[in-house]
């Protein structure tokens, strides 16, 4: 997917088992095909599963993980990833990669889920769990302001012309600027909401992945559901449940908008399907106030 992605295979994988797990090296090995872009992932027989960082600017997101993932889950009432194991740089793969417990689900569909409204609350209450974990040493997280975005969004936007509402998305884009910088103390955000990352199971919510980019910073990042996973009916429940304020509320849709245009010119061979979740997002974005 990414021009200078290191070429991950089943291959590698077992011979990294070998060398540094070989008490796992006989378990039956899979790769799981999802949209996710950053991690490499296959499934390590029934209970575990190896992610490995596709490129290098990604791979200090597992040691994010690995430190912070433990003092987090104690605090928030859905799954999150359990380290096991962490593998280190070697001639055949020159990045950490990692083992974790795996967690039962299906990534987040509108058609998995038994009432969106309380899906929305049950996301509202994890990022307000979150929110409350202790500060204390914790690494920033989340996008640069959004004018400091400006330029590059208006050139994926331009770029996107033919697949979206280019003028619509503009609009949108130009009122998110309008709204007034986060002024408050940093607040604990997991920054990647996507539905890719968040897990169903029996038609409620039951997990959330991938905490590479964890930190605190603007807490407009984790409003951003409001249109990349939810729609009407779920983004109105996760907006209150939250209370967010008006300018956060811009921001936010400046930073789910941004993501998206960035996505749609980027992928369209190598992703589809998360091309697709990208146009969805636009389009919820153009939908709403």
């Amino acid at each position: 997917m990414h021009q200078d992605e290191i070429a991950i295979n089943m291959a590698l994988v077992s011979e990294l088992l070998t060398e540094q797990f070989p008490h796992l090296a006989g378990r039956p090995l899979r790769l799981i095909r999802s949209t996710g872009t950053v991690n490499a992932i296959y499934r390590l027989g029934a209970d575990l599963y190896v992610r490995l960082p596709r490129m290098a600017n990604w791979a200090e997101s597992l040691n994010r993980e690995w430190q912070w993932l433990p003092r987090i889950a104690p605090h928030v009432s859905l799954a999150v990833p359990q380290p096991v194991a962490r593998g280190t740089p070697t001639a055949i793969f020159p990045y950490p990669w990692a083992i974790y417990r795996w967690i039962a689900g299906a990534s987040y569909r509108d058609d998995l889920i038994s009432n969106e409204r309380q899906a929305a609350q049950d996301l509202a209450n994890f990022i307000l769990e979150l929110r409350r974990v202790d500060r204390q040493g914790a690494p920033h997280g989340g996008r640069a302001p959004l004018p400091e975005l400006d330029a590059v969004t208006r050139s994926a936007i331009e770029a996107c012309r033919g697949e979206i509402d280019t003028e619509a998305v503009l609009a949108v884009w130009t009122r998110s600027l309008a709204a007034l910088a986060w002024s408050g103390k940093p607040m604990w955000i997991h920054g990647d909401l996507l539905s890719s990352n968040l897990l169903v199971r029996e038609g409620r919510l039951s997990a959330v992945l991938d905490f590479g980019g964890v930190g605190i910073g603007d807490p407009a990042a984790d409003v951003v559901p409001a249109w990349a996973v939810f729609r009407q009916a779920g983004r109105a429940v996760f907006r209150q449940a939250l209370a967010v304020d008006e300018d956060t509320w811009h921001r936010a849709r400046g930073y789910a908008l941004h993501q998206a245009v960035l996505i749609i010119p980027y992928y369209p061979e190598t992703n589809p399907q998360f091309v697709a979740m990208a146009k969805r997002t636009v389009s919820e974005l153009i939908a709403t106030k």
